[in-house]
Parts: C-alpha cells; structure tokens; sequence
C-alpha cells in the first residue's frame, strides 16, 4: 500500500498509523516480545565511555526500538508489552513504548527494502571502534556540504565527529546532558537555540524518544536546511519524514552494530529510490 504523507507531522503519522492507512488495523497485531539492551563501552583508545539503553517490541519479523537515557525506564514497561496489541501501545504512557510500537509497526508493514527507498550499506567486521567508524562515514556521507560548512550534531557520537572533522567541517556537539566531547569541546544542551548557527542537522533518532524530533524538523522545514537522521530509533519511523524536513536517514534496526564484531548492514534513504517519501 503506498500512501503520499505531505505536511506530515510525528504526531499525524501516529494518527494514520491507528486509522489503518498505511496498512492493517494495529489493534489486530499484537507484539509477541519485549526485551531492553543494556550496554557500556569504552573503545580501546578513547577516554571516554557512555551507556546505551534501549527498549525493543517484536511484531513478527519486526524489531522496533526505542533508547532512553540509561535507568530511566521502569522493569514493569517489558512486561506492560508483551503480548499488548499495538494500538493499545500507541496510548502508553511511557514515550518509549510509543516510539518502539510505532516503529515496529512500520518496520513490518515497509521494512527496509529498495522497493520502499532502502539502499544496503554491508558494515564490515570489526573491533567496537572499528564498526562505530565506518557507520560514522555511512552516516556523514549523507551530507551534501562544502568545507568550511557547521553542522549541528545532536546526539555525540564522537566517531561522527572524527568523520565530519575528516571532511574539513565544523560542527557544534548537542546532548541534553551537556559536558564535553572526547576532545573537551563544549557540548551544547539546546539544540534548537543552536540550530540557527548551523548550515545543516544531523540527528539522533533517540530525539523522537525526548519529543526533541518535531522542533528539528520544522526548523530544517523552515530553513531548507538538510536534516540528516542517524536512527536505531525509530529507524522505520524516520524515512517516512523525506521530503517533509528529513532530507536523508541511515536506518539501522536491531540488531545494532555495537552487539557483535561480525558484519552487518546498514539502510540508508536519501530520497532518490523509488518510495523513498512513503
């Protein structure tokens, strides 16, 4: 089913996704697991380390997924979960069960296919260090941009620095926590205060989980900024955003590329394949 979503809105998404109108009734789908990640890393030659949590629903095939800060959700969201239809989890009052069931959801109905804009990216083998480099330079080579030229990072990842410092631009890190880079730069912790200072955005998806999502996007909208957007989160709910803010997406579904050293497969979106605005 291909549906156009022009003006679309995060919030207008979940409305057609309740309705049925991009594919069957959410209230007869029902999420057989639940299950989060938790994980610490501290790669071999940095000095620095950070904490990733994420919440996952399995809807068939589909993994959904949704991180928040590390602690943050309660043991009883996973058993909240199981077994709950979909439409039921769109209503929680958790925004990360929301965030995962919608993204699950869509990841079923459109999973990351060329016929519905995806072009695989093979993630080589590798040490921790190693794999988070090259998703850095799949997801900075997104970026259409001349040297010289500030991005706005929200969401540091300091592998996507080192990529963005290797292309001669500059960039202003953003984290709601605020602190400094690896390197003892600054970091931001209003991304839309510091967005006018910006040529472009690239953009965690875990900011559709901290309602950070809709304010980026109009403000790209607004601008004609590029907004560039590296997702575990919501990495099916994301590229249905091209052409309405997003202008590309490095989608990467569960599992990511920090669980294993094997290979792995990256999806990116850019617009340009057919149903790459669905």
């Amino acid at each position: 089913m291909t549906t156009a979503l022009t003006g679309l809105s995060y919030d207008h998404l979940v409305t057609l996704v309740r309705a049925g109108a991009l594919g069957p009734d959410p209230g007869t789908l029902r999420v057989a697991v639940a299950f989060t990640t938790r994980q610490a890393v501290r790669h071999a030659g940095r000095g620095t380390g950070y904490r990733n949590e994420v919440l996952s629903l399995r809807l068939a095939e589909a993994v959904g997924s949704c991180a928040v800060e590390p602690g943050a959700l309660p043991d009883s969201a996973v058993e909240e979960c199981v077994g709950a239809d979909v439409a039921r989890l769109l209503e929680h009052p958790l925004p990360a069960v929301r965030v995962a069931a919608l993204d699950a959801y869509l990841l079923h109905v459109l999973p990351h296919t060329p016929a519905n804009g995806a072009r695989p990216v093979p993630l080589p083998a590798g040490s921790s260090l190693e794999k988070s480099r090259a998703r850095a330079q799949a997801v900075v080579g997104l970026l259409d941009l001349p040297p010289g030229a500030t991005v706005l990072v929200v969401g540091v990842v300091n592998s996507l620095l080192e990529a963005l410092r290797s292309r001669e631009l500059r960039y202003i890190p953003c984290d709601l926590k605020g602190g400094a880079t690896e390197w003892d730069e600054p970091v931001v912790a209003d991304a839309l205060a510091a967005a006018g200072r910006c040529d472009a955005l690239l953009v965690s998806g875990m900011t559709l989980g901290n309602g950070t999502f809709e304010p980026l996007r109009r403000h790209a909208l607004a601008h004609g900024k590029q907004l560039v957007m590296f997702a575990q989160t919501g990495s099916a709910v994301l590229p249905r955003f091209l052409g309405q803010g997003v202008s590309a997406v490095c989608a990467e579904p569960y599992p990511f590329f920090w669980l294993d050293g094997g290979p792995g497969v990256l999806h990116r979106y850019d617009g340009s394949c057919p149903g790459g605005g669905r």
